[in-house]
């Protein structure tokens, strides 16, 4: 028999019908919803006289566009009421699953599937969101589609997808202190690029991605996609069943044992080749910070901001060059030491509790510095319920941080959270585009540990002089 990857044996076993010799129909184990790309996707629906096939297999939460402060009041901004409003509506009347605003199950998209236990080895897992690949920690193939894509899945629970390319990512070696899975992701995103791996799967191995927590690894698959990957998976091993045992939507008792002996046969092969392969070595890897305005303008903390003139091809210089004078740095600056106007702990990748813990060791017993706001946003309310049950939220708010409500919140400029012009942030997210956290804000993406002492510096540190 033919060696096979962890991702042929998922796209193997959910293939419905071989469409073209590129292209192939597959089912859709679990179908994730949120507020800004549904409403066109349910209007569709709507107008066919069609209902959704499967709405025991679709969540939905509202997370973009929310704000994070005080839910008490109604929404300020009318057209984030608009689609709260309008994703309220539509599971009612299609009979979808919701976490809205109310529900202490609400967060992140990403967050709450898997803390739900919804999140499982062998799916296959859509959502209108390019982060999906953060699922495939799990061992699931999980990818972001279009509002059309949205809506074929509602009333077909299949996808139409060309096979993509399979791409290893060996990541050796014994991480040293200080340094995370952000700084490990970010050191291959600079390796080969934020297309590096366009048209692929990357699927992450070795001792160093074995030495990870389950939230560590959905930091790590979630980033994939600035990378240019379709999707990121991690065979499914120990950590991974004993993260899903117990929870909610997890199998129990007899349904346990059977699923975990089908998850364990979720590998790759010794003989099963890659179409292409990358190698790092994770010891060489220092706290990363991006100087420019693509996750693949980073550079370890103890560097100087690269001099655009210095670089090896025409594009390069020219891209180093913009997002230097929109950045507002100069060629030779050390990264240390670069000051900061507000520091954002969240997202998707990087606002579980594993990440909450870690800032919080940094911050307890110091204060942020007179210039900077900090704001600490947990991926979901139980995410917040968690940390407040252990006093982090006390920690950070002695400490001079804002504790909010759960959310995507300043990862995107979406709602209420926002970078003024010329403000500088230390973001634990995954994307530092020009005018990503707000028209004119200046993102540099890191660690929560690197973010939180940076917030208590005032401007970039190496958290490992802590």
């Amino acid at each position: 028999m033919t060696a096979r990857t962890l991702f042929d044996r998922v796209w193997d076993a959910h293939v419905v019908q071989q469409l073209t010799d590129e292209v192939a129909l597959l089912y859709v184990d679990l179908h994730l919803i949120h507020e800004v790309t549904s409403p066109q996707a349910f209007a569709g629906l709507r107008d066919a006289s069609r209902r959704v096939r499967r709405p025991e297999r679709t969540l939905a939460t509202v997370d973009h566009s929310i704000p994070t402060g005080d839910r008490s009041r109604p929404i300020a901004d009318p057209v984030a009421a608009r689609q709260v409003d309008a994703l309220g509506a539509n599971a009612r009347e299609f009979g979808i699953e919701l976490f809205d605003l109310a529900s202490p199950g609400q967060g992140i998209v990403h967050v709450i599937g898997p803390e739900l236990g919804a999140t499982q080895p062998g799916m296959v897992i859509v959502c209108g969101d390019s982060h999906t690949a953060t699922h495939g920690a799990f061992g699931a193939f999980a990818l972001g589609i279009g509002t059309s894509e949205v809506e074929h899945v509602l009333a077909t629970q299949c996808v139409a997808l060309p096979r993509p390319h399979t791409l290893a990512a060996r990541i050796t070696g014994a991480r040293r202190s200080g340094v995370s899975a952000k700084d490990l992701i970010l050191a291959l995103i600079g390796r080969i690029g934020t297309a590096g791996a366009t048209g692929h799967v990357i699927e992450y191995t070795g001792d160093a991605i074995r030495a990870l927590s389950m939230e560590e690894r959905m930091t790590m698959c979630n980033m994939s996609i600035e990378a240019g990957a379709r999707a990121g998976m991690i065979a499914p091993d120990d950590v991974t069943f004993a993260y899903l045992e117990g929870r909610p939507r997890a199998p129990s008792g007899p349904a346990w044992t059977s699923a975990v002996q089908r998850w364990r046969a979720l590998r790759t092969d010794p003989e099963a080749r890659f179409d292409a392969e990358v190698s790092l070595d994770a010891s060489g890897v220092g706290p990363q910070v991006t100087w420019g305005t693509t996750p693949g303008m980073v550079a370890d903390i103890t560097a100087r901001v690269p001099d655009p003139a210095q670089l090896g091809t025409d594009a390069e210089r020219t891209a180093a060059q913009r997002a230097l004078e929109y950045m507002g740095l100069e060629p030779g600056m050390p990264l240390a030491g670069i000051p900061i106007d507000r520091v954002f702990l969240g997202s998707c990748t990087n606002a579980r509790i594993e990440d909450l813990r870690a800032a919080a060791t940094i911050v307890r017993g110091r204060h942020v510095a007179p210039r900077v706001r900090a704001m600490v946003v947990p991926g979901s309310q139980r995410v917040k319920a968690q940390a407040e049950q252990e006093g982090l939220d006390q920690v950070f708010r002695e400490a001079g941080f804002e504790w909010r409500n759960a959310g995507c919140s300043m990862c995107l400029g979406m709602n209420d959270d926002v970078l003024g012009a010329g403000e500088r942030c230390a973001a634990t997210s995954n994307r530092n585009f020009e005018g990503r956290q707000g028209r004119g804000g200046r993102t540099h993406l890191m660690s929560p540990m690197m973010a939180a002492a940076a917030a208590i510096e005032g401007h970039l540190v190496d958290v490992r002089e802590w």
